[in-house]
């Protein structure tokens, strides 16, 4: 029996178990997908020994922390600093990817053409890296916005610094931070929230509420409103063919 997980922490919520475990019944594949809840990176070790194990999906906190654990990176992996799929190869070798990248360019299609390439990007994790790559590739200026400033970086803004003017000029609000996700869903990221307009796009990579309050208070304002659920689903389908391939 071939076998594939999810590396992470707290992920009982995670959604990924559920779409492969049900892809493998629907094609009929000898295949399982199990949740591996790491309380530390170190515990990585037990889970490479598993007979059988094919391929690794990576989520919070360790996106990062995983790489020097890795014998090689794929190229995009590599410039984003951030790895959530890991194929392993038959010698045992195991090789980093990151498909979240791919993922957040997919779901971002429902909403071009865009009037204003401009955006924020909450949080400053692995997955907040993938957003940015893709931002970068599509020529948006951005900022990051974290909760405290960072002096080597003049791109990065703190919470206490978004007023009326930059959230009038940064059009696209992207939360990268697990801040609402279950099954602490009453959280959400502290922007200025009195500033959205119709204008606004406000994308949420949690998907675990489906209507975070980060998202509802968007939708309130008269925003179009995105979960990350499409997101999770592209990024999956792309590390399914990469361990396939």
């Amino acid at each position: 029996m071939v076998k594939y997980g999810l590396v992470g922490k707290h992920i009982d919520y995670s959604f990924s178990k559920t779409f492969f475990t049900e892809k493998f019944e629907r094609e009929k594949l000898k295949a399982t997908y199990e949740n591996f809840d790491l309380d530390s990176i170190e515990e990585l070790q037990k889970v490479l020994k598993i007979k059988g194990l094919r391929g690794l999906n990576v989520t919070i906190p360790y996106k990062e922390a995983i790489i020097p654990y890795l014998d090689s990176l794929d190229e995009e992996a590599e410039m984003i600093g951030a790895v959530n799929t890991i194929k392993i190869k038959k010698n045992g070798n195991l090789k980093g990817y990151n498909t979240d990248h791919f993922g957040f360019a997919k779901a971002l299609e429902g909403f071009f053409p865009f009037t204003e390439k401009t955006a924020l990007v909450l949080g400053s994790g692995g997955a907040s890296k993938a957003v940015r790559h893709v931002l970068d590739a599509m020529a948006f200026d951005y900022k990051l916005v974290s909760r405290e400033k960072t002096t080597h970086n003049d791109n990065t803004l703190t919470y206490h610094e978004l007023g009326r003017e930059i959230m009038e000029h940064y059009l696209l609000i992207v939360n990268c931070t697990p801040l609402g996700t279950y099954p602490n869903i009453s959280k959400y990221p502290p922007i200025p929230y009195q500033f959205i307009t119709k204008k606004h796009i406000l994308f949420d990579l949690t998907y675990n509420p489906p209507l975070t309050e980060f998202l509802k208070m968007g939708f309130a304002s008269g925003a179009r409103i995105s979960n990350g659920q499409k997101m999770l689903e592209q990024q999956a389908l792309k590390s399914w063919s990469i361990w396939k391939s």
